[in-house]
């Protein structure tokens, strides 16, 4: 196995939200909820595990009655996720995988 491959960051729940995450905006839960498809525990519950791990930091503002919660990558995160994405294109040319012409 590459020694860049991430299992922590691998579950697919967690891969889909880091890589929305990619660029360096701050992105809000409920888009993070409406494109990955999931519920707000759900959410919640893995952006606590990323959290806990330093792959991303989260800012609460409060707009007028509503609170808003934003996520963004840490630069450890940042790191993990370009670390992982490289060791599942290795992967993947290791494997002779490739594009065919339609």
């Amino acid at each position: 196995m590459d020694p860049h491959f991430d299992e922590f960051l691998h579950v697919s729940a967690r891969l889909s939200i880091v890589a929305l995450l990619a660029p360096p905006d701050w992105v809000d839960f409920g888009f993070l909820r409406d494109t990955i498809g999931t519920s707000d525990s759900a959410l919640s519950k893995q952006l606590s595990a990323l959290a806990e791990a330093g792959y991303v930091t989260l800012r609460k503002d409060q707009q007028s009655r509503a609170r808003r919660t934003y996520v963004q990558l840490t630069p450890q995160g940042r790191h993990a996720f370009q670390r992982h994405a490289a060791a599942l294109e290795r992967i993947v040319a290791a494997a002779g995988v490739h594009e065919q012409n339609s």
